[in-house]
């Protein structure tokens, strides 16, 4: 098995040195990276407009990483007086470390539909959220906050940018490894990555590989793009990959 890791800094190399001290072949292929969000510095201005009782979600541990960075260097602190909710169990514990408070988070999953599936998440009518992410995503759970009767508005707390590679470089850089086992952990990069490999290796070679991926809708979406092989880890940290692919 030759694993290609295609998660962002420093998560991915993080990865592929845990791998090859397991003994495994892993090799990484960074397929976005990060940067402030537009709206980052308008953070502060919105956790001031929410009261007691309203609700804050953590989509991902980027998005706390940059908003408790911005909050650090203004002097300022997690609003107490909030509930605080993260889609998986390392960002809820990230959240809890930083800010010292309670998080609420999924125990069974890591995605939206196992967020909304929390009792505290039932009965919100009339309540207002404020969801901190990267600049698109997490519709699902916006969508069905609003059903529920919350008003819903968002903080683009960083920005992810695809990185630029030549797919056929790329193709036969991975032909020549020996690569056999993808590790894609959204469906954004899971199409970024379909689209770069040229239509006569994703034939030949990238639908052949085994999929590694973070939830039962993303794998859905390898298998409309046309996989079979696909493997879903129980979560999206590192630690989850570990043990599928060990």
């Amino acid at each position: 098995m030759t694993i290609l890791v295609t998660r962002p800094s420093p998560a991915g190399e993080q990865l592929v040195n845990r791998l090859r001290s397991r003994g495994q072949s892993a090799w990484h292929l960074p397929l976005i990276e990060f940067s402030p969000g537009e709206e980052l510095a308008l953070l502060p201005s919105r956790l001031e407009a929410l009261t007691a009782g309203d609700m804050l979600f953590a989509v991902s541990k980027y998005a706390i990483d940059y908003a408790h960075a911005l909050l650090t260097r203004q002097g300022l602190a997690w609003p107490p007086q909030l509930n605080y909710f993260a889609v998986g169990r390392t960002s809820g514990l990230l959240l809890h470390t930083l800010s010292g408070l309670n998080v609420d988070y999924p125990r069974d999953g890591e995605s939206s539909e196992h967020l909304l599936d929390l009792p505290a998440l039932q009965r919100v009518s009339g309540r207002r959220a404020l969801i901190l992410r990267g600049n698109g995503g997490r519709e699902v759970l916006e969508q069905t906050l609003r059903q529920r009767g919350v008003d819903v508005g968002y903080c683009e707390c960083y920005r992810r940018s695809p990185v630029s590679y030549d797919g056929d470089e790329q193709s036969r850089r991975c032909l020549q490894l020996g690569i056999n086992t993808l590790i894609i952990t959204s469906g954004e990069m899971l199409q970024q990555f379909y689209t770069l490999i040229p239509a006569y290796y994703r034939d030949s070679w990238l639908l052949a590989c085994r999929l590694i991926v973070v939830s039962e809708r993303l794998g859905a979406l390898a298998r409309q793009l046309g996989w079979t092989d696909i493997v879903v880890a129980d979560a999206a940290d590192n630690d989850a990959l570990m043990r599928v692919l060990l």
